[in-house]
């Protein structure tokens, strides 16, 4: 089901800020004649926002030693070339990565900053959560794109090098220059700490899952600061969050969802499907993949993954219904704080938060044998646990890709029809090369 109700803005508002093509940087131009003024116009205007698909993480799977590209031919077509890493010179029908879109949002989240000290008909609270709301997207769409299209900030150099623009304004004639690594960062933590200070909401219903809230600023910080390696904030926000919402999907309970499903006890935010029909129906896991989790101990094996198919590889249910829309969820969180414990050497904490995620993903005898290990290990065998554990529980999410990129970049060897392909330890295509078409509106993006 599509989680964002479709909501017509021109109807609602009868013409107000609407987003087309054109050749200006950003590709996007306000066009019609009636600018909202009313908090419940505002939301219509955000909630077409929220409704921008954002489906790149799940492309960047492809490139990753978890996931496969099917045999047909026009899921061969359209990915292909991403499983390959053929960003040179794809073949036409390949699937491009985003670009506009991201702006677009950014775009809508900045028409909200703008104008809100002029809202009407509202509480003082319902605009400031609406405002914080604008704050919170504007940075995280920030913060996919650095993800996508600059050097992991872990990377030695990478804080000082070129990545994307930072676009804080609605002047569309201006031309804002690439930022390093560091600078977006920066602008990132500060649209988390402006929204903090802003929004209210700490947990919606069901329906409204999509929309950011209290929870969602330290979620959001929780992953912002373990991708820069800053263990100690990110392990204080990411117990904030715990401290507020713990639940888990216990999964040896048959009725247990899975927990990236936007209904699922474990949702902090539900604002993206991380893939659409397309890929999503083009998207196995490696047979190789699969011997990271324990036979007849580890439940996520049935859970996640559908019968393998003549080839020896498994369709994942994470992917197939449109009520899997995840942003952030506790899962995540409490790996995020493991993870962060442990390489501050907080050992005891980062047991805690590790084997409480692995009660409920284990059988009761897996369990005990796991929790055996894990009490043994030392520090450096206790963070390449988290990180398995990551890799296990965070499949086909989105968080693969970057994952990977964050930490040791690894080299990744794949054969498809018996042709080998490789990405090398620190390849440089762990960075996405910029759209062509957002370098053609704007040559200087080669900068």
């Amino acid at each position: 089901m599509n989680l964002i109700k479709n909501i017509s803005i021109a109807s609602i508002l009868t013409g107000s800020i609407i987003l087309s093509s054109c050749d200006s940087y950003l590709d996007i131009q306000p066009v019609g004649q009636v600018i909202p003024n009313t908090l419940a116009e505002y939301r219509a205007l955000f909630t077409t926002a929220y409704n921008f698909e954002f489906t790149d993480r799940g492309l960047t799977e492809f490139r990753t030693d978890l996931a496969i590209v099917n045999n047909n031919t026009t899921s061969q077509n359209s990915y292909g070339d991403i499983e390959k890493w053929n960003d040179i010179n794809p073949s036409a029908s390949t699937t491009t990565f985003g670009w506009s879109n991201y702006y677009n949002a950014i775009y809508y989240a900045n028409a909200i900053i703008d104008k809100k000290d002029k809202i009407t008909e509202g509480s003082q609270e319902e605009i400031n959560q609406l405002v914080g709301e604008a704050y919170l997207m504007r940075g995280y769409v920030h913060f996919l794109l650095v993800n996508l299209y600059g050097d992991p900030y872990t990377k030695a150099g990478a804080p000082e090098s070129k990545s994307i623009p930072i676009k804080w304004t609605l002047d569309l004639e201006e031309i804002p220059s690439r930022k390093t690594v560091k600078e977006v960062y920066a602008a990132v933590l500060s649209d988390i700490q402006t929204a903090r200070g802003l929004m209210n909401q700490k947990e919606w219903e069901t329906k409204y899952a999509y929309r950011f809230s209290t929870l969602s600023v330290d979620a959001m910080e929780s992953r912002v600061r373990l991708y820069m390696g800053d263990w100690e904030n990110s392990y204080n926000a990411s117990e904030r969050v715990l401290t507020q919402k713990a639940t888990l999907e216990n999964l040896n309970d048959e009725n247990a969802k899975i927990p990236n499903d936007y209904s699922s006890v474990e949702m902090i935010t539900a604002y993206e499907r991380i893939f659409n029909n397309n890929s999503s129906v083009s998207t196995l896991l490696r047979s190789t993949f699969m011997q990271k989790y324990d036979a007849g101990k580890d439940l996520r094996i049935t859970k996640y993954y559908g019968d393998a198919n003549e080839d020896g590889n498994y369709p994942p249910l994470k992917t197939t219904k449109g009520q899997f829309n995840c942003t952030f969820r506790t899962g995540e969180i409490y790996l995020n704080a493991a993870e962060a414990a442990a390489r501050l050497n907080k050992l005891p904490e980062a047991r805690k938060r590790l084997l409480k995620l692995m009660e409920n993903r284990y059988t009761p005898e897996g369990y005990e044998l796991k929790k055996d290990a894990v009490d043994a290990m030392s520090q450096e065998a206790l963070i390449k646990e988290v990180l398995e554990e990551r890799a296990r529980e965070l499949a086909f999410e989105g968080h693969r890709w970057f994952d990977l990129r964050r930490t040791t970049r690894p080299k990744i060897e794949k054969t498809v029809k018996d042709q080998t392909y490789i990405l090398g330890e620190n390849d440089a295509r762990y960075t996405l090369r910029i759209p062509q078409d957002a370098i053609d509106a704007n040559p200087g993006l080669l900068n």
